[in-house]
């Protein structure tokens, strides 16, 4: 029984490990389109595709849903909206790439709420990957003055917003059919990202119609939302949320790679030093270093 189980968390983790591959590439498709198509109208049509197609595709599965199950859809996908929103209009105002590491930030900042609305304190490696964090962050954010663009503020706010997502998605998984809420938070997401894009962006954009941003919408709604977050709803049901955190935080590393070969984005020597410390903070807040002789009593300390 331990060997299957442990062979269907190994599952999990690749499908989200796929799934940090497709968002990577999401950063390109997304600044590529931010000229044309307005942030929350962009996510109006993306989760609006991608709620249709899969719950047309899981049709009968919708036809049994519970009212506790809707309530659950409202919240992770106000979540949702809310971190997209903030990660969308962010990529505005900086690079693809940072957009992308910038976002990882949930990985160190998950043990931080588990404590807080599960009363599961963090380790000491999760405090020092917090500190290092913050270091990579600063590394990679601060201007010479001191300051954060705008655009790098929104997209720390947006990782915050996932940290919760995450949380809230394995909280609500262990009880409910994990497909049934992805169509439900795309469902939810998709409506407030209609009632809100006239107010923020105004009317309805007339680069949407282009061929190229039709593509581009369609990869954002089918493959970096609909199949993505439907991966990683089934996915990390079968694997811990710290587990999960990790490697859905390498999006930030496809993220700067795809943005360097598709967009000709560069990085300083010190951009570069910030992201090899983020990475290093999201590793040791998951692993905590058990591939370590010396460390590797911390594998039977039990993941939160």
């Amino acid at each position: 029984m331990v060997t299957k189980e442990r062979k269907i968390a190994v599952l999990a983790n690749i499908g989200l490990l796929g799934t940090a591959v497709i968002w990577g590439f999401a950063f390109v498709v997304v600044k590529n389109s931010l000229d044309l198509i307005p942030p929350t109208w962009m996510l109006a049509f993306r989760f609006t595709i991608a709620s249709v197609v899969l719950g047309l595709i899981f049709i009968r599965k919708m036809m049994t849903i519970k009212k506790e199950t809707v309530r659950q859809g409202v919240i992770l996908g106000a979540f949702l909206f809310l971190s997209y929103l903030l990660q969308t209009i962010g990529c505005q105002y900086t690079t693809a790439g940072k957009n992308a590491f910038l976002t990882a930030i949930y990985v160190v900042i998950v043990p931080f709420l588990h404590w807080i609305l599960n009363k599961i304190r963090p380790t000491s490696f999760h405090v020092t990957a917090a500190f290092m964090a913050i270091a990579g962050i600063g590394l990679l954010s601060l201007q010479g003055d001191l300051t954060m663009n705008i655009g790098d503020v929104l997209t720390i706010f947006c990782g915050f917003g996932y940290a919760l997502h995450m949380i809230y998605i394995d909280r609500y998984t262990q009880s409910n059919d994990p497909v049934v809420l992805t169509v439900l938070q795309l469902g939810f997401a998709a409506a407030f990202s209609w009632i809100l894009a006239p107010v923020l962006d105004g009317g309805f954009p007339a680069g949407a119609l282009e061929p190229g941003i039709i593509v581009g919408m369609l990869y954002l709604g089918l493959m970096s939302t609909m199949l993505a977050f439907l991966l990683q709803n089934v996915c990390q049901k079968y694997t811990t949320p710290n587990a999960a955190s990790l490697f859905l935080s390498l999006e930030s590393v496809f993220g700067v790679l795809f943005s360097t070969i598709f967009l000709g984005e560069r990085m300083t020597p010190r951009m570069i030093f910030g992201c090899a410390l983020l990475l290093a903070s999201i590793i040791l807040a998951e692993t905590r270093l058990s591939f370590l002789p010396i460390f590797k009593k911390s594998e039977v300390v039990k993941d939160v």
